[in-house]
């Protein structure tokens, strides 16, 4: 992965960067020389993420264009300049399809794929005014292994996927734009799943590398695209889930049951 300094004087923006993944790419980030902003709807999130690092906090919802572009355009002047944006805001829910409300499926949509647009439209003039940089989305593996009862979710994390491809066509070579989908991995939106032994477990069990991933090893992946190692990188989605997209319930059944069969 990258070096320890190999972000020295780039100056990034991370949206949702107050907990989980966001946080620790804040960290990451800065760890490797970036300067930074902390973006979220959780003013006190974002504010003690940016104290540890010597970094600013605005207090945004990325749902709303108008906050975002000015929230995006105070960290690029407070900094200095704008190198490095990490679209990384998101949530979900879970239930049903038929039983969504109008409400709720805008709720989901407007701040996993109208937030990454808002954030991406409202950086893009900045970074190329100053001669480029990198943005880095993050969607999800549902964007393309879609969970169960997470249809908006799963919808909206797909079509951040094209959003990022379409933007790295557009933006090349000046602005790379790249994805990253984390699978499973331990922060406070998975807590139901790392803190019950059982469903820790069944979670293990399958993923091919028998364990749930942390959000510093995503935050990792998210610095690498950031920096002159990832140079020859635009338009990637990468997934980082332990394998756990690999499996294929179909064929892996009827496979181990010829096996068993004729074994």
């Amino acid at each position: 992965m990258s070096g320890e300094h190999d972000l020295q004087g780039h100056c990034a923006v991370v949206t949702g960067g107050g907990s989980g993944i966001g946080a620790a790419t804040v960290r990451c980030l800065a760890q490797r020389g970036a300067a930074v902003a902390v973006l979220d709807r959780v003013i006190d999130g974002a504010r003690a993420v940016a104290e540890e690092v010597g970094g600013h906090a605005w207090e945004v919802n990325v749902a709303d264009p108008e906050a975002t572009t000015a929230a995006i355009g105070a960290a690029a002047a407070a900094m200095g300049g704008l190198t490095d944006v990490v679209a990384n805001a998101g949530f979900g829910l879970n239930k049903p399809l038929h039983r969504y409300s109008d409400k709720e499926w805008r709720l989901v949509v407007g701040v996993n794929l109208d937030g990454t647009f808002h954030t991406m439209r409202a950086a893009i003039p900045l970074l190329l005014a100053g001669g480029g940089g990198n943005i880095v989305t993050v969607a999800s593996l549902n964007a393309t292994r879609p969970l169960s009862g997470e249809a908006p979710y799963n919808a909206a994390k797909a079509a951040v996927v094209n959003l990022t491809a379409t933007a790295a066509l557009e933006y090349a070579p000046t602005i790379r734009v790249n994805c990253v989908s984390p699978g499973m991995i331990a922060t406070n939106l998975t807590t139901i799943i790392t803190t019950d032994p059982h469903f820790t477990a069944l979670a293990e069990q399958g993923t091919p590398l028998g364990r749930i991933g942390s959000a510093q090893e995503v935050a990792d992946v998210i610095a690498f695209l950031c920096s002159p190692a990832a140079a020859y990188l635009t338009g990637q989605n990468l997934i980082v889930d332990g394998g756990a997209g690999l499996p294929n319930l179909q064929a892996d059944t009827i496979v181990r049951a010829v096996q068993e069969r004729y074994s």
